[in-house]
């Protein structure tokens, strides 16, 4: 029997405290131009994204070969059913991985990694997720939150030259932040390294560690006590997994990505060199932040090969299964669901494309790209392989094995499903990628008026943060009542003869700009200070501007394919069909901003953690076995056998 979970090891902190926690985590400035922040501003800055930015000659040629060599693994050495049936990548798939460099997709060729661009690392992790989404998230766990990123952006030559090497070739990674007690609460995180000398010495427990299980090294974050010489704070650190004191307790399971090498890991005195921190004490939370900032966008373009698939199946099915005398994808019913998944496939890829090319550029700063592609592909790659389950029918519930078993297609429709769905709680759940979203959103507005609505500041602050808001909004809020896309001949490009016209879809999305600046202004003067407990309001802002960043982004690509491709006509055509549809949910969620059950649902969440409705729960038996809801993290020596399996 586990002992009682002890809380005292779990930091006590307010609310506030948490907030100001994360608000040190934040990148504070902006020293390039930004798109999406432009959007939200009530700002269409075309000109940020189009043209459409190109990769150069030598990254396409060096990641259209490694795409090649990659394609060729994957249908000739990835059996993703046995993965499936066995919940385990054989370790000769991950040892085939390591000899085509697949673990140094991301790391720079001067330590033997392949050095592929943001664009073709995510085209290799569709691809390869595409096979099997476990090993996708292995490759991604490893390059894009593992020790690598963190080393490129924060590490000292002597780190890389020491682990980077190691990490293209041979060695797998994993990030280590989360904790039983501590999800997306940073400020709550219990795990400590104490200062020892030259080392520091780490205790606590970490939860679901990806990768943990098979990892080599870890990139670990943990508090550090303040003391004389010491600023204390939340640190990062690499970690030899095998280290004396490391105990993986436990390999996890899950619903789906049944190979994922996810598990428990307990450190007791474990001693970490000091030259083994990466940045000063107290960096690792931004650290984490700003490793997110590109590492976000390996899922949504898992999600785009996601859509691929959907769409592929879709088609093939859909054409051979009659009812009613025609096939199925003839009956608008089913052809609507089709439609929806071919244009939200093109979109997706539009905006995973575009935001890692302007991650490869470095012109433009990409954070809330980013978050809104991961926002964006987590949720849409999900609503589309439940409309391919819905599509299959029966078939699309029953699993592959059995499919097969009776003579039919192995189609994994249901294991698709059930493999996205952690994409909405993945690298910050969609709960939190909306306040993420939203507090750089209104971070221009904070900055002249933050002083307004704290409660804490003195009237004098006050009087000077009303000065400057005052002359902010006097020069931005004119600019909000009319703009280009009210003028019937703007961006008129985007209508060459013989194609859709697309130029009324980007006027529309400047409109749209303007209204939801608008909206945001009206809101933090009715709210002020208590605008950040709005979270439904921010939510649907947040999905309003995702919305016009897909739609600006398919705008785009389908004028870079008619330029560019044999495509033009068809991309133009999926682009038309994507807005039309985004329009729709734009003014849905325009209309809710205001006309919403936000405070009723309120008033029922009470009454649920009172008590007041269990009369409802009646007539049921709870399947649930016995044990605390949240496990005993207590620091101490593990008694548990250790299933590390470091593979080689």
């Amino acid at each position: 029997m586990s002992a009682p979970l002890d809380t005292t090891q779990t930091p006590k902190v307010s609310e506030r405290e948490a907030r100001q926690v994360a608000e040190a985590a934040r990148e504070q400035d902006w020293r390039k131009p930004s798109f999406a922040k432009e959007l939200f501003l009530g700002r269409f800055r075309l000109d940020l994204i189009h043209p459409h930015p190109m990769p150069a000659d030598e990254d396409t040629r060096r990641g259209e070969a490694f795409l090649a060599k990659l394609r060729d693994f994957c249908e000739t050495k990835i059996d993703g059913a046995l993965i499936e049936r066995e919940a385990r990548i054989p370790d000769e798939v991950i040892n085939g991985l390591r000899e085509i460099g697949a673990l140094g997709m991301k790391i720079d060729t001067k330590y033997g990694g392949l050095g592929l661009t943001q664009v073709y690392y995510n085209k290799a992790l569709a691809l390869v997720g595409s096979a099997n989404p476990a090993i996708g998230a292995l490759l991604s766990a490893h390059q894009s939150i593992g020790v690598p990123q963190p080393l490129k952006l924060f590490g000292t030559q002597e780190q890389k030259d020491t682990f980077l090497p190691r990490l293209a070739r041979t060695d797998i990674s994993a990030f280590l932040l989360t904790e039983p007690d501590v999800g997306s609460d940073p400020a709550r995180l219990a795990t400590t390294a104490v200062p020892d000398g030259d080392s520091y010495v780490l205790d606590g427990v970490k939860l679901w560690t990806t990768n943990g299980v098979v990892a080599d090294l870890l990139v670990v974050m943990a508090r550090v006590p303040k003391s004389e010489g010491h600023r204390g704070g939340i640190t990062a650190f690499v970690v030899e997994a095998a280290g004396e004191g490391i105990t993986v307790e436990n390999r996890n399971a899950f619903m789906g990505l049944r190979g994922l090498e996810n598990g428990v890991t307990r450190f007791h005195q474990v001693r970490v060199p000091a030259a083994n921190r990466i940045g000063p004490e107290g960096a690792g939370l931004k650290i984490a932040l700003t490793t997110l900032n590109t590492g976000r966008l390996s899922l949504p373009a898992m999600c785009v090969g996601a859509g691929k698939w959907c769409l592929k199946i879709a088609r093939e099915w859909s054409a051979v299964r009659e009812q009613w005398g025609k096939p199925v994808a003839k009956h608008e019913a089913v052809g609507a669901k089709i439609s929806f998944i071919a244009a939200t496939t093109f979109a997706l890829e539009a905006v995973v494309d575009l935001s890692s090319q302007m991650a490869d550029e470095d012109r433009n700063d990409i954070r809330i790209e980013a978050a809104l592609a991961k926002l964006y592909g987590s949720e849409m790659s999900w609503l589309m392989a439940d409309e391919l389950v819905q599509i299959r029918g029966g078939r699309g519930f029953e699993t592959a094995d059995s499919l097969a078993a009776r003579g039919e297609r192995a189609v994994p429709a249901e294991q698709m499903l059930r493999d996205l769905r952690i994409n909405r709680i993945f690298e910050g759940s969609t709960e939190i990628m909306h306040l993420l979203i939203a507090r750089e959103a209104v971070d221009a507005h904070l900055k002249v008026a933050g002083d307004l609505i704290d409660p804490d500041k003195s009237l004098g602050d006050k009087a000077k943060a009303g000065a400057q808001a005052t002359a902010f909004y006097a020069r931005w809020l004119p600019k909000l009542v009319a703009g280009p896309g009210q003028l019937p001949r703007t961006y008129r490009e985007f209508h060459p003869a013989g194609h859709a016209d697309l130029s009324g879809h980007l006027r529309y999305v400047e409109r749209s700009a303007r209204k939801l600046a608008r909206s945001t202004f009206y809101a933090m003067s009715r709210w002020q200070g208590r605008m950040e407990t709005k979270q439904g309001f921010l939510g649907r802002i947040v999905d309003i501007g995702a919305e016009l960043f897909a739609m600006s982004a398919a705008c785009v690509r389908a004028e870079l394919l008619r330029s560019t491709d044999g495509h033009g006509r068809e991309a133009y055509q999926l682009a038309d069909v994507f807005c039309r549809q985004s329009r729709i949910r734009v003014e849905e969620l325009f209309n809710r901003l205001w006309s919403n059950t936000d405070d009723l649902d309120r008033k029922v969440v009470d009454g649920v953690l009172s008590g007041t409705y269990t009369w409802l729960e009646q007539g049921i038996i709870d399947p649930s076995g016995e044990g605390p809801w949240i496990a005993d993290a207590t620091p101490g020596a593990s008694d548990r056998a250790n299933v590390h399996r470091p593979i080689r």
